[in-house]
């Protein structure tokens, strides 16, 4: 099998926006794919939509790290390789004043963008490692960088002491500051994935198992419909949201669509021009209006910190496997209490 042709892609977030538009492309040419879902309703429309099987639609919700465990050893107990492992889907409620929770009491933001994505990652490395010159692509954001222009609105990303992670549940911000502030929680994922890339990068260059590692920013993205970027902030200054999107979109012509988005993300999936083994950072830059450059980059100062991507990744993984221990129970924002599964190392 060449490296670009009929790959094995598991590609979180395919139920919508850049995802969604990636998957298309995927599917179109011919590549074996596998798209968990959050709900069983989401993946059966996801499949039937693609034609694919229902089982390339499993159902694992990001926001519960038990149900990522499980989606972890049922693909762990098929044995099937993983060619390309595509960490894609991404929450952000803009303008809430108030935190939301995983299953597991962690800020929502964290548990879906990083949590539930490195849970992943080190489950189905096995796989990975056993695929057709194999890669990893995560979706990051150049609002990790406070100076960009994304990253310049607003409060800038910033990890500080990690105090948060290492307060676990119930931690609205990584930094362990308050009060919470959606934005910057949403900033703070986004470095905190690239740090993921750049210490997942490390440990596969110190195995001797060196892959391409593959982080990138699609720019700014937004639909013709609020069904993408709006998703999570409706009730969120709906009026502001709209003349934003209007003054982008159609006046600066400074966004690209979930399509044009979709296909980069296809490309660092499949191309064998990705192929090279090594941690690599690709943004979408604008040079005018209705110009955009898609060209290796330079991450933040902070996303280059090594001691601070092992430590993040240290206490990510202790989380993570306390989570899916069977003696925990978490509480959701009901009440109910979801037992945990087999630890992850």
């Amino acid at each position: 099998m060449s490296p670009g042709a009929g790959r094995r892609i598991l590609l979180t977030g395919a139920s919508s926006g850049i995802g969604r538009a990636a998957a298309v492309r995927l599917q179109a040419a011919g590549h074996r794919l596998l798209l968990p879902c959050r709900t069983a309703a989401t993946a059966l429309a996801l499949a039937d939509s693609l034609g694919l099987d229902p089982g390339q639609a499993p159902v694992a919700d990001l926001a519960d790290l038990v149900a990522v465990q499980r989606l972890v050893d049922e693909l762990l107990a098929r044995q099937e390789p993983i060619d390309s492992l595509v960490l894609n889907a991404g929450l952000q409620y803009a303008g809430a004043r108030e935190p939301r929770w995983s299953v597991q009491g962690f800020e929502l933001t964290l548990a879906v963008n990083q949590l539930a994505h490195q849970c992943l990652l080190q489950g189905l490395l096995p796989l990975l490692l056993r695929g057709c010159q194999p890669r990893v692509v995560i979706t990051a954001s150049e609002v990790h960088d406070p100076t960009t222009p994304g990253g310049r609105v607003g409060p800038a990303a910033g990890l500080g002491d990690l105090q948060g992670l290492e307060v676990g549940a119930g931690a609205p911000m990584v930094d362990g500051a308050a009060p919470f502030h959606a934005e910057k929680a949403y900033k703070d994922s986004k470095l905190a994935n690239l740090l993921l890339a750049r210490e997942l990068n490390r440990q596969l260059q110190a195995a001797g198992t060196p892959l391409p590692v593959i982080a990138w920013s699609p720019g700014l993205v937004i639909p013709r419909d609020r069904g993408g970027f709006f998703r999570h902030s409706r009730g969120h200054n709906p009026v502001g949201q709209a003349l934003f999107a209007l003054l982008a979109r159609d006046l600066l012509r400074v966004t690209a669509s979930p399509e044009q988005a979709g296909g980069l993300l296809a490309t660092l999936a499949t191309a064998v021009d990705h192929g090279n083994p090594g941690l690599s950072y690709w943004s979408q830059r604008v040079l005018g209006p209705g110009r955009l450059q898609f060209a290796p980059a330079e991450p933040s100062e902070e996303a280059r910190d090594d001691d601070r991507a092992e430590r993040l990744w240290r206490l990510g993984a202790r989380l993570i496997a306390a989570s899916a221990e069977p003696a925990d129970h978490a509480t959701d924002e009901a009440g109910q209490q979801h037992g945990g599964g087999p630890g992850i190392v």
